[in-house]
Parts: structure tokens; sequence; C-alpha cells
């Protein structure tokens, strides 16, 4: 597994907590881009290429394109010790109370420190006809460190500090992958990639923005485009995968290792609906140059296109999305051709729409 993916994969940072994948992300940026700033929201937007409107050779000068990629993830905040050093939290993102019980998290503390914990409940054993028949909801779950007291848990963390799922990264077998924060780390990976193979030729000044707080209302991704106001935006996010136990084709007929999704539509239209034009370019992109592709329509979900071709006076958007099994738990599985495709794509798309758009 590359450095890069595997380093992303296992940081921290979820909504609002993003500094160390922060970090990382702008240490790769500055490899690939002229500039990198994290701009007071949090997000880390790097920047490549020649100044906008007017300086290309182009009659109408050059674009300002946009790409976005969140690098939040899901997870969850320190709220409550007890007496007796049992930890309350609370969800911070989409998580299933289902998978909680009994996963091991680790809780980082102000001083960057990893403790860890495992979610507890009260047993099955215990519990009478009508809790075992209902689902455990999470405010009735806590975290055991293995500490005895409030007085002691006080010592080494404090109420707000974030929890994440365990870290996790590795090959699954061949192509398959597996890792904590897929969503959507593995499309700020695919970031720096396309940012490194655009061609240094583009009539364009291209921005690579690493958004944060997507999970919990796409909200830096609302700030950084307000802020760039590009020509044309091209979010990179994952979406579910529908070749698994559970899911009908008619549902979700993405498979891993097939090619990276083109999402046409999410959230039923109460996210994105992507512009006829972009549609046309993106697919186009990917018949051109025999790129491995799916066509993505989702029911529920929404990316952080769904703010950004909204803001100020709309934004002409794309969507590619990496098909990706198990989103919003503490690991996903995705293969790693899928990625490959997801930057090959983007960076054709993004040449395709400098001429036409």
């Amino acid at each position: 597994m590359d450095k890069l993916l595997k380093d992303l994969l296992m940081s921290d940072g979820i909504s609002g907590y993003e500094e160390n994948a922060g970090k990382i992300m702008k240490e790769a940026l500055s490899k690939v881009c002229d500039s990198v700033e994290t701009d007071n929201f949090g997000n880390v937007i790097g920047k490549k290429g020649d100044s906008p409107k007017g300086k290309g050779d182009s009659p109408k000068g050059s674009k300002k394109i946009m790409i976005a990629a969140h690098m939040d993830e899901i997870g969850m905040v320190v709220k409550h010790i007890n007496e007796k050093g049992f930890i309350y939290f609370i969800k911070v993102g989409g998580i299933n109370d289902s998978v909680l019980p009994g996963k091991t998290v680790k809780i980082i503390n102000k001083k960057g420190e990893h403790i860890t914990g495992i979610i507890g409940t009260k047993p099955p054993h215990l519990m009478s006809d009508e809790e075992r028949k209902a689902p455990v909801k999470f405010e009735n779950m806590f975290i055991d460190i293995g500490l005895s007291s409030r007085e002691e848990v006080a010592k080494v963390i404090d109420i707000g500090d974030q929890i994440i799922f365990e870290p996790s990264a590795g090959v699954l077998n061949g192509d398959f992958y597996y890792g904590k924060a897929a969503d959507n780390r593995i499309s700020c990976y695919a970031m720096v990639k396309i940012m490194e193979k655009l061609p240094k030729n583009l009539d364009a000044e291209v921005y690579a923005c690493a958004t944060a707080q997507e999970e919990v209302g796409l909200k830096g991704g609302k700030t950084s485009s307000f802020k760039l106001n590009p020509d044309f935006a091209l979010v990179i996010d994952t979406t579910i995968a529908g070749d698994m136990p559970g899911i009908e084709e008619k549902v979700s007929a993405l498979k891993l290792g097939k090619g990276v999704a083109i999402t046409m539509i999410e959230a039923s239209g109460r996210g994105t609906i992507v512009p006829q034009k972009v549609r046309k370019i993106m697919l186009e992109a990917a018949k051109e140059n025999n790129i491995a592709h799916q066509i993505d329509i989702i029911d529920g979900g929404m990316t952080d296109a769904a703010v950004i071709y909204t803001n100020r006076d709309g934004i002409l958007t794309g969507i590619l999305s990496i098909p990706t099994r198990y989103i919003h738990a503490p690991a996903s599985v995705f293969n790693i051709k899928d990625v490959e495709s997801a930057v090959e794509l983007a960076v054709k798309t993004i040449e395709k729409a400098v001429k036409e758009l």
C-alpha cells in the first residue's frame, strides 16, 4: 500500500478535528502545487497553474478549476465521565448504532496521545425480554478505558476529546484494500495524484481543496467554493458498492474493480443534479480515453457538490465517486483500481472542461 494512502487512512480527523489529517494533506499537496494554505475554516487548499481570467492563451482567458475531497471522518466526542470512570459520548456524522458495541476506539487527548477504549453495553444475559428485542441505542453505550474513577480518567481525558475507530489500513487481497476513514481519505489521496498528473501547460489555475466538516453538513465545500468561485468544480468522494449480500442490483449495481462511478444525481435530487453539459464532458472523457467507469444514481446521501453547485450564482460541478463497501463503519473495503480510474478520469475531465466550458 502506498505510504501516503496508508497515512491518510490511519490518521485521525473527525469533523471539526481535522488538523492531523490536514497536516498530511498540506505536506502532500506542497509537493505537487505551487502554494498551499489552510483557511480559517480548516480547509487545506493547494494551488497550481497560472492566474485565471485573461493571462492564458485562450481568448476567454484561462479557467479557474476546483477539485474537492473532504478529509473529515465520522467518529465520536467525549460528552461525560461518570463516577466509575466510564465515558459517554455523542456521535459526529452518520453512524449506525448497531456497529458500535464491542468496538475498539482511540480517544485522542490534548497531548495527542491515543487512549485505547472499548465500547460497552449491558450484557444480553441481564436484559429483560423487552430490552433484548429493541436495538441498543448509543446513549446507553459507554467506553471503558480500564480506569476506575472519574478522577483517574480526568487525568488523561477531557470532555470534548475526539474519538475515532481503531486505525486500520492494508491489503485485503490483491487489488482489494481496506481501511478506517476510506470515506473520504481515499479521495484525498486521489486528489493529490490528480494534481501530480495534470499537465503543466494546462490553461487553468487549479485548486485542490481538502475540505473540512463534510460529514456534518457539507460545510467546508460551501466556504471554500464561495472563496474560490471557480468556473468548474469536480468533487471526488466515495459511494456505496452494491456487490455484497443484502443489496439488490436495482438499489446499487456498482461493483468494486469495475471503475470509478460518474454520479449524475444524488439524494434523489435533493443533493446535486449534475448539469447535462458536465455529464456529457465526463462521459465523453471516459469513452474517448477508454477509462473504466460506472454510472451512479443515488437515492440517499450527498457530497460537497450539493453546496458547491448552488453557491453564488451557480457553479458547474461534476462528481466522481469511488465504490466502497461498508461506508460509515469502523473499516471499509475498496479496490485500488477504482481509485486509479478516478485519477485518470478526473485529469481527462479537467482537460476537457478547460477547453469546452
